[in-house]
């Protein structure tokens, strides 16, 4: 296993654990579990209120094919409005990352995210959560373009100073639409097809509502039974993005299904787990192990758990990783925390891709002497960024965190914790 200095970290205070506890078999259960899990599938928890489309999306994910292969997606029961805090965090105990499923990103919708960084450990490192406004077709009316104008809401949200404190991402997808496209059947697509041949006002006419669409008087070229088993699996936005999309090209199965996948938001949330998740899968393993090893010693204190404990909040205070991670996610909700130019060498290094050290500075299969120069000039240029009058405070400290991941390359390790890193 390829593992950061974090996590490194880590699996030596799970073993200074084990020593500690070794007579507490409870405890030594849970600390074998954390380590396996680094060995592990990225377990993660979807989560929301009833009907949020928590299966829906669950599901989706897991029919998303090889590129979310090192996932086990978690499908937890629905959380109840009045569900406390610690009730909420236990549906996601024994996961590494955690999707939010909000119908609206405010309010009281929140208080799942809330909810899963109440511990001081989370609050430290808020790397593990995206939250997904998962009825999006709702959101922007059912209309065929219901998602392009929930994914606009998404963006307004990410900016939000609350928001950016709770998760790393906001993401709209219409989960209905997003798993039905592979499970369509060949008389579902073909009834499709033919109701993509009505003229576009006549089928808007009959899609005013659900009872028009099913009514047996329904002047239409597909049986009422079979239109209500379209409803049941697409809904009426995913009837209307289907017939569209049908009419544009994806006249084959697997091009629609592909094209459902993409419209319906389904892809923009697999390529952000991917991003912040999966590109940095030991570090969100090693987050839910600190949080972990963290309760442990506070609810069973004994002899040498207060000098563990130190030493945690130590990783977790200069866990460089986190700090990254949490830019990577700024720099995608605001393009202009940094000048033109700047943003895009600022995600390469510090591996908003998951790139290599060399690949963090440009290079491909570089010469020592190309490093030492590569290094020299980036060193120079991001310490006049972090301290130019003309950039702000917020961009000047994460210009602080691009500068520490360039010294971090450069020494092959990771330097002491400077006191701006909070």
């Amino acid at each position: 296993m390829n593992t950061t200095a974090t996590a490194e970290l880590t699996l030596v205070l799970l073993d200074r654990a084990a020593a500690l506890y070794h007579d507490n078999p409870r405890a030594m259960d849970m600390l074998r579990r954390q380590r396996a899990r680094f060995d592990e599938p990225l377990r993660l928890a979807v989560i929301g209120s009833p009907r949020s489309g928590k299966s829906t999306v669950a599901s989706a994910l897991s029919a998303s094919g090889r590129s979310l292969r090192d996932i086990a997606a978690m499908d937890t029961d629905g959380v109840a409005p009045d569900a406390t805090s610690s009730e909420i965090r236990k549906r996601c105990a024994d996961a590494d990352a955690v999707l939010c499923l909000l119908r609206r990103p405010r309010g009281a919708e929140l208080n799942l995210l809330r909810a899963v960084n109440e511990h001081p450990v989370a609050q430290a490192a808020p790397i593990n959560a995206v939250a997904v406004l998962s009825r999006a077709d709702e959101l922007g009316g059912g209309r065929a373009d219901a998602v392009i104008s929930a994914r606009q809401i998404a963006r307004r949200a990410r900016r939000e100073p609350e928001l950016r404190t709770l998760c790393q991402d906001v993401v709209a997808v219409a989960g209905q639409a997003a798993s039905a496209g592979r499970a369509l059947d060949a008389t579902e697509f073909g009834a499709l097809r033919a109701l993509a041949s009505v003229p576009t006002e006549q089928l808007e006419a009959q899609l005013l509502s659900v009872q028009r669409f099913v009514s047996t008087q329904a002047p239409l070229p597909v049986d009422a039974g079979t239109r209500e088993r379209l409803l049941d699996r697409l809904g009426v936005f995913g009837v209307r993005l289907a017939v569209t999309l049908i009419r544009q090209g994806s006249d084959t199965q697997p091009t629609l299904a592909a094209q459902l996948a993409q419209r319906s938001g389904l892809a923009e949330l697999r390529e952000t787990i991917e991003r912040l998740f999966l590109a940095r899968i030991d570090v969100v393993k090693a987050r839910a192990a600190l949080l972990a090893l963290d309760v442990l010693l506070r609810m069973e204190p004994r002899r040498g758990s207060a000098a563990l404990l130190t030493e945690l909040d130590r990783v977790v205070a200069g866990a460089q990783e986190f700090h990254e991670l949490r830019l990577a996610s700024a720099l995608s909700a605001d393009p202009a925390l940094f000048p033109d130019g700047l943003r895009e060498e600022a995600m390469r290094l510090i591996g908003g891709n998951g790139v290599g050290p060399a690949e963090r500075l440009g290079l491909r299969e570089p010469s020592g002497a190309q490093v030492k120069a590569a290094l020299r000039d980036i060193l120079r240029r991001w310490r006049l960024v972090a301290h130019s009058p003309e950039l702000g405070a917020t961009s000047r400290r994460a210009a602080l965190v691009v500068l520490r991941s360039v010294e971090t390359i450069a020494t092959g390790g990771a330097p002491a914790t400077p006191a701006y890193v909070r």
